[in-house]
């Protein structure tokens, strides 16, 4: 799949159905792959759930739906397989899995494509699978880069002159008539997680928005999230009711992302907004706890991350163990993070207040004025 023009268009299938975030996450391979195949054709597989994302979209061919939720009833099953075989019909010449679990790599192998590539991961033993397994450069590396390795052993170019979202016009309008948010400066807030050991205290994100609005008047902040999340939006509005916009349950997919587009800046947990705002390259102050910011962090914004030096953190599980619950997280203070905000959104030379933190604070850039300061008493 090199940079051959003269040869014959190919067909590829791509393997990511979810998560949100890792589907965003995974979109640069695509995008580097119509790059320097223009005439190739390219489908997607994709959780019904969350297909608006990816419909419609400039550089695929056509979406492949993978309904989670109703084929996880034998009823179903037979849906299921007349899908594997229209898969199958299509005839792909490539299979990319970037998925990596047992489910992606049996479906890699059932399509029969003429070549299937996917991620070394040993989770659930799918890289039997594949004809060729990519290995992560380092245990460290970052998500996207350990997709990128696809492309290079495709001796792919990588190239960044594509935009990661492409903006939805007819969305964009829509949200300019329900909201009418053109005039202020926004700053988004998504205080939800699908690990409830990855949110950031609620009332701190209640004394962020107060300290923030105090340090920049006129600054409208919106709450995003999903249904299940829209009590910690309506917490953090009702407590400064006159500068917040809780949208959390109230936008769909795409209304998300073009609210995040017109953002000046997301302050969020580990999660898919915090994704899709660096897609946007958007500037991001984003909390970390239980997860390792340099595997999943906001993509070329990792050294900006926020986390406490524990050393339980990261502890990459789903449930806090610590006696003193999400310990990580509650040293993290709200006048850290508003520090942190206010340094992202000052123009060149311009300078703030200084709003000084009351615990520690620990940055995977060592160099940032407030860490100075604890870099000796406290290891990163």
């Amino acid at each position: 799949m090199g940079a051959h023009p003269r040869r014959p268009a190919l067909k590829t299938l791509i393997l990511k159905p979810s998560s949100l975030g890792d589907v965003v996450q995974a979109l640069p391979v695509l995008r580097m792959l119509k790059r320097a195949q223009p005439n190739d054709e390219f489908f997607w597989w994709i959780d019904s759930d969350l297909s608006p994302l990816l419909e419609n979209d400039p550089d695929l061919t056509g979406l492949c739906l993978f309904q989670r939720r109703r084929w996880a009833s034998p009823r179903y099953w037979p849906e299921a397989i007349a899908s594997i075989r229209q898969l199958r019909a299509l005839q792909f010449d490539c299979v990319i899995d970037l998925q990596a679990l047992a489910r992606s790599g049996l479906l890699a192998w059932l399509v029969r494509a003429g070549l299937s590539i996917g991620l070394d991961d040993a989770r659930e033993g799918a890289s039997a699978l594949y004809d060729v397994r990519i290995r992560r450069p380092t245990p460290d590396s970052h998500a996207v880069d350990w997709y990128l390795e696809v492309l290079r052993t495709l001796e792919v170019p990588l190239r960044w002159d594509f935009e990661w979202l492409p903006m939805r016009q007819d969305v964009a309008a829509q949200l300019q008539q329900k909201w009418q948010p053109s005039g202020a400066r926004w700053i988004a807030l998504h205080p939800g997680a699908r690990w409830l050991n990855k949110r950031w205290p609620a009332d701190y994100y209640i004394a962020l928005v107060q300290q923030l609005a105090r340090a920049l008047p006129g600054q409208r902040f919106v709450i995003l999230g999903s249904p299940s999340e829209a009590p910690l939006g309506q917490a953090i509005a009702q407590a400064s009711p006159g500068v917040c916009l809780d949208l959390s349950g109230e936008t769909t997919l795409l209304e998300m992302v073009e609210w995040l587009r017109l953002c000046d800046l997301l302050v969020a947990n580990d999660s898919a907004p915090m994704h899709i705002a660096a897609a946007l390259r958007k500037p991001v102050v984003a909390m970390f706890g239980p997860t390792d910011p340099r595997r999943t962090g906001p993509y070329r914004q990792v050294e900006r991350v926020l986390r406490s030096p524990l050393p339980c953190s990261p502890c990459r599980k789903s449930y806090c163990l610590n006696p003193r619950p999400i310990e990580c997280l509650r040293l993290l203070t709200p006048e850290a993070v508003a520090a942190a905000v206010l340094e992202r959104l000052a123009p060149p030379q311009a300078e703030h207040a200084p709003l000084e933190p009351d615990g520690p604070l620990a940055r995977l850039n060592l160099t940032h004025p407030l860490r100075r300061r604890e870099t000796a008493a406290a290891p990163a």
